[in-house]
């Protein structure tokens, strides 16, 4: 099916063609329900608008979407910004980035109306999942799809991503190499609208413990989940300064939730590693400032593998290895030590 022209949309809508301009440059001159029917007559008829003159000729927007769904200042986000940008920029594309695409009505917003607003060469999803149905609007847009680090990567035309559930599985099985019998795995809690990759991390913990166990190894283990917030941290700390006996190794989703209870926890008598060894996820910027063992991905890497695939299927190239799965590899600094001491 070809694609409509805005005369088209126009017609199918009642309204003008001027309009039908409006309604994507300057909607703050339309109608919410004028909008809403040009939108939804240009999403039918599969109709997009460029950005200028030059992208008609070329048939090109040179500008990609990053879809995300954290804000653009956080530690993976950044990376993988700086990864895709140190690539594209190169060959002339820009990029637009959508965080924030977390809640149910953000996604709503979003999927509605991305495709037939925005004229993009490719897009990227990082560290959220879509569903068939997200997938089928942004594949109306007949450009790549590339997911970083998200689920449900198959349905995509290309992804690269590092193995959650596999990292978190060694990391625990590192902390019970050592000997350590009260294991405590502290994490926030899933989204209820959405499968973030952290997620599986949890799974990692639960079956290298359950493993042990069936192994015939004494271990006392648990998680604790403290919801998603600015307070997350402090939510934390009071969790496992309530248990009943503390825990002598802390396995962490993240370093962002790692680091600050070395500190924290140092201030209530517990040191590292003389008491208890601790375990982070990410090696991000600050984590060997504290000598955190943790367990290593790298987000820039991830974000240059993912522009060169789209760059290759943008030009019309069968890629060799669509979909890659990165293991992430296991840093020992300072806090973690053979238990007991």
């Amino acid at each position: 099916m070809a694609r409509a022209d805005i005369h088209e949309v126009a017609k199918a809508a009642g309204v003008s063609i001027s309009t039908v301009s409006r309604a994507f440059t300057r909607p703050d001159m339309v109608s919410e329900k004028t909008r809403r029917k040009v939108l939804e007559a240009a999403n039918r008829l599969e109709f997009t608008i460029s950005r200028s003159a030059g992208s008609l000729k070329t048939g090109q927007a040179n500008r990609v979407a990053l879809l995300m769904n954290d804000t653009i200042t956080s530690w993976f986000n950044v990376q993988v910004f700086a990864g895709l940008n140190a690539t594209l920029r190169d060959e002339g594309y820009d990029i637009a980035v959508y965080d924030h695409i977390d809640t149910a009505e953000t996604r709503r917003e979003f999927f509605d109306t991305m495709p037939v607003r925005h004229n993009v060469d490719a897009v990227f999803v990082a560290s959220i999942a879509i569903d068939p149905n997200e997938v089928g609007q942004l594949k109306s847009m007949h450009v790549p799809l590339i997911g970083i680090n998200t689920s449900a990567s198959d349905s995509l035309d290309a992804s690269i991503r590092i193995d959650d559930e596999e990292g978190m599985f060694t990391a625990t099985q590192h902390l019970i190499g050592l000997g350590h019998r009260r294991i405590v795995y502290v994490c926030s809690a899933a989204s209820v609208s959405l499968d973030a990759s952290v997620d599986a991390r949890g799974r990692g913990f639960i079956r290298a413990c359950e493993s042990a166990v069936a192994a015939g190894r004494d271990l006392d283990w648990q998680t604790i989940t403290v919801p998603r917030g600015p307070e997350f941290i402090d939510s934390a700390l009071a969790e496992l300064l309530a248990l009943d006996r503390f825990p002598d190794a802390i396995c962490c989703q993240m370093d962002m939730l790692a680091i600050p209870l070395v500190t924290r926890l140092a201030r209530y008598g517990h040191r590292v590693p003389q008491d208890y060894s601790i375990i982070g996820f990410d090696d991000m910027q600050n984590a060997d400032w504290v000598n955190l063992t943790t367990m290593r991905q790298n987000p820039q890497d991830m974000g240059r593998d993912a522009a060169h695939k789209a760059l290759a299927l943008m030009r019309g190239e069968t890629l060799d290895q669509p979909h890659e799965i990165i293991r992430p590899r296991l840093v020992l600094r300072g806090t973690d030590a053979p238990f007991p001491r």
